[in-house]
C-alpha cells in the first residue's frame, strides 16, 4: 500500500491553536490574515456553488472498498437521484464519496466534490465536474448545509457521525427546515439508534420526535423516493 504523504502544517489546526508557537513571524500566519483567507474561502464556495440547483449531499466512509455492498449501494443511490435532477455533493474523496460521484459523473449529472485539506493529504477522486478545495472544516461543511436539500449517510467514522448530528442539530432547533436526513444500513446504524432510544430519550435528553428527524432505509430506491417526496413538496422538482 502507498505510504500517504503527510502535511506538518495545516490551516485548521494553527486556527484552533490557543497557544501559538514560537516562530519567526509571518503575517500568512497570523488571525488577522487567516480570516481573509475564510472569507475567501466562503466566496469561491458560494460563487460556485450559487447556481448548482436542487442537490444532495453523500457522506460515509473513505475507507470503503469498491467491492463493499455499501460502495455500490452509494453509487446506485446517487445515479438514481442524478437522474431525478439531483446534483450530488461529496468531500471529495476515495470509498463512499467516490462511489457516490461516481454514480453521479456516470449518470450525466452534477457530480461535486469538496475536498479539504488533512494532515495526511486525501487524494481527490476523478469522478467530480465541480471542484472545490478547502482549507477550513466549518466552510466546507457550511457549503454541504447550504446547497442541499438533503443528507444520505452511509456507514462511516467520526467525520460522517460529526455531520449527521450537525444536521441533526440544525433540524431539531429549526435552523434548516424540511431536510430529509437519510441513514443507510439499519444494520450498521442499529447500535447508535438503540443508544438513542434506550439512553438518551430514556433519561429524557431527546424527546421521541426527535427520533423522526431520520429515515432509516437499506434501499437505493426508497432513500431517492423519500427524497424526492420531501424536495416535491417544496416546489423545487416536479
Amino acid at each position: 500500500m502507498k505510504k500517504k504523504k503527510c502535511m506538518t502544517y495545516h490551516d485548521d489546526r494553527e486556527l484552533l491553536r490557543h497557544k501559538k508557537t514560537k516562530t519567526i513571524y509571518d503575517f500568512t500566519r497570523t488571525d488577522p490574515w487567516r480570516v481573509l483567507r475564510i472569507e475567501g474561502e466562503f466566496t469561491e464556495g458560494f460563487d460556485t456553488l450559487s447556481k448548482l440547483g436542487v442537490a444532495v449531499s453523500v457522506f460515509g466512509s473513505l475507507r470503503t472498498d469498491k467491492r463493499n455492498n455499501y460502495y455500490k449501494a452509494a453509487e446506485e443511490t446517487a445515479r438514481l437521484l442524478s437522474k431525478k435532477g439531483f446534483a450530488i455533493i461529496t468531500g471529495g474523496g476515495p470509498g463512499i464519496m467516490e462511489a457516490a460521484n461516481k454514480g453521479a459523473c456516470e449518470a450525466g449529472g452534477v457530480s461535486v466534490g469538496c475536498n479539504v485539506e488533512l494532515p495526511c493529504e486525501q487524494e481527490p477522486n476523478k469522478y467530480q465536474t465541480i471542484k472545490l478545495n478547502f482549507r477550513y472544516f466549518f466552510v466546507r461543511k457550511m457549503m454541504f448545509v447550504k446547497y442541499s436539500e438533503a443528507f444520505v449517510i452511509f456507514p462511516g467514522g467520526l467525520g460522517s457521525m460529526d455531520e449527521l448530528f450537525e444536521a441533526l442539530v440544525l433540524v431539531q432547533t429549526e435552523k434548516i427546515l424540511h431536510f430529509p436526513i437519510v441513514l443507510f444500513g439499519s444494520k450498521y446504524w442499529k447500535g447508535l439508534i438503540d443508544w438513542m432510544k434506550d439512553t438518551m430519550l430514556k433519561e429524557g435528553n431527546i424527546s421521541k420526535q426527535d427520533l423522526s428527524l431520520f429515515s432509516i432505509t437499506d434501499s437505493p430506491a426508497e432513500a431517492v423516493k423519500i427524497i424526492t417526496k420531501s424536495v416535491k413538496k417544496l416546489g423545487y422538482i416536479k
